[in-house]
């Protein structure tokens, strides 16, 4: 079964509920366009990310995208060349496509790229539903023009999953469909936990949220490692090649073991403190 009708079906079930994506995803003519990863990156702009923390995030990822290691590991591609997409997300029904799927193919492309991100305006919105950005970025991947060897969704932000379904019951059927979900969890940026949040976030990412062929985590401890962590984590995510990209020293696995901290821990917090 072709990549795309597998996702497809597969994803038609999770999406009863109709998620705004922006404009229709680019379709290629004469048939999909042959990438080696389609990336989406899926950013947290719920309220418990405060204007520095979204600068911070929105910062790592210009930099990130044309910095010589990111251009440098994408030409150790058998094709050179991937698909981006760049969704910000809050409540399970709240998500928006600031960049549409777009070829990063070199440095021109690449700078095009992080100068729209870095032009987009900046909002937050209510609630953290991991769960319906990854289900949403699932739905992204349908028909979008593309054919990756490898399908990724990278998560961001700063807090566990209180809305929407279950976050592992997103995660399970994203990796059914060969989908491999990494994580950039900021713990610490933030001199003060709220009551949704949680001291563990890490563990959390590492144990309910990643999964899937090789799929990793990096934790950013404070703001002046976001953009490190931001350049390591899309190197990795693009290298292939034993001496390509970042030392593993700098990321988490996925856990196999059963997890060290609840997966429902925000959904838990979010009832005693408000209720519902």
């Amino acid at each position: 079964m072709a990549r795309s009708n597998r996702i497809a079906k597969a994803a038609a079930p999770l999406f009863a509920l109709a998620l705004w994506c922006g404009a229709a995803p680019a379709k290629a003519r004469g048939g999909p366009v042959a990438v080696d990863a389609e990336i989406v990156f899926a950013v947290d702009i719920s309220y418990s990310m405060d204007r520095v923390e979204q600068e911070l995030q929105r910062d790592g990822y210009v930099q990130a995208l044309t910095s010589p290691d990111f251009l440098n590991a994408l030409k150790s591609n058998a094709l050179g060349k991937v698909a981006v997409a760049y969704m910000q997300w809050a409540s399970y029904g709240d998500q928006d496509v600031v960049i549409q799927w777009t070829v990063i193919d070199g440095p021109q492309s690449a700078a095009a790229v992080a100068q729209t991100l870095k032009n987009a305006p900046y909002r937050r919105a209510q609630r953290t539903s991991i769960s319906g950005a990854i289900d949403a970025a699932v739905k992204m991947f349908q028909d979008n023009g593309f054919d990756g060897s490898r399908l990724v969704i990278d998560v961001s932000g700063d807090g566990p999953n209180n809305n929407g379904r279950l976050v592992t019951q997103a995660r399970d059927e994203a990796l059914a469909q060969g989908i491999t979900i990494n994580g950039l969890p900021l713990v610490g940026i933030r001199e003060w936990l709220g009551p949704a949040d949680i001291k563990e976030l890490d563990v959390y990412y590492e144990d309910c949220v990643i999964g899937g062929p090789e799929a990793f985590s990096i934790t950013v401890h404070d703001t002046k490692s976001f953009v490190e962590a931001t350049r390591a984590k899309l190197v990795r995510e693009i290298a292939t090649g034993p001496t390509i990209g970042p030392e593993p020293s700098l990321f988490s696995r996925s856990q196999a073991k059963e997890p060290r901290i609840s997966c429902t821990i925000g959904e838990s917090l979010w009832r005693q403190r408000w209720g519902n």
